[in-house]
């Protein structure tokens, strides 16, 4: 049986680990023939990758350069991005800066360099191409404790993702966010340690994680590739401009 997206051509940023890598190794399982790049090449182990390698998405240049490379696609994921712990009194302007610069710029980077051409593909496949931009819960959805200029990095994701999908659903490009809750992780691993160090230990840390979820989890980083593989597909050829939550009830 042919997977979901065989015969599709898609690229993946931030495919190294966590939900980047865990919506790669999906695209690469249901059929399509994967581009995955990280700053890191040494994670992108998965030899069916098509192709695996260093890509700086704060680097015009080099985005713009990879996109020549790569020509026509029909999925573009975005999900290279940074999570700033702290309030308004702990983000000075460098660190404003770089979190809109990874977190927002780089998917206006990418998408201004593929989306031409994405819609010469559509044309002549006469299917979809198809943009899913990570954002988050924690945006213009909901407020969340210490994650200022993150929410807000987040909350233009969604804004920018409307955006491209009004401008050019007539042309047969959708453009969606996903918006995760708490998803395990080596970045969710990261700060778990940060914040053990603070409160005694890394499981009183995670257990106070666990205490804001309604389902008494986290999500698995497949959990959010599988919505991934949906809007990627066929399936999803009528959805655009939407904001898929998978948070297990957080937003609520």
């Amino acid at each position: 049986m042919a997977g979901r997206l065989e015969g599709k051509i898609a690229v993946v940023t931030a495919a190294g680990q966590g939900i980047g890598r865990a919506i790669a190794d999906r695209f690469a399982e249901e059929g399509a023939q994967v581009w995955a790049s990280d700053l890191d090449a040494a994670k992108l182990d998965n030899p069916a990758f098509a192709d695996a390698r260093v890509l700086d998405v704060t680097d015009t240049g080099a985005v713009d350069a990879y996109a020549g490379e790569v020509g026509q696609i029909d999925v573009l994921a975005n999900v290279a991005g940074f999570v700033h712990h702290g309030t308004i009194l702990d983000c000075d302007e460098k660190d404003w800066d770089f979190s809109f610069d990874l977190n927002v710029k780089s998917m206006h980077r990418t998408m201004r360099a593929f989306v031409p051409a994405m819609l010469h593909r559509a044309k002549n496949t006469g299917g979809t191409a198809s943009i899913i931009n990570m954002s988050s819960g924690a945006s213009s959805l909901k407020g969340a404790p210490n994650r200022y200029v993150y929410g807000a990095t987040k909350a233009a994701i969604i804004g920018m993702t409307k955006a491209v999908a009004v401008d050019f659903a007539a042309r047969q490009l959708r453009c969606n966010a996903i918006c995760p809750g708490t998803v395990d992780s080596p970045s969710l691993q990261q700060r778990m340690t940060e914040l053990g160090k603070k409160v005694g230990s890394y499981d009183e840390a995670f257990d106070s994680f666990l205490k804001r979820q309604p389902m008494g989890r986290i999500a698995e980083p497949r959990e959010i590739a599988d919505m991934a593989v949906y809007l990627a597909s066929d399936e999803a050829a009528f959805v655009t401009g939407t904001t898929m939550v998978i948070d297990g009830g957080w937003t609520l």
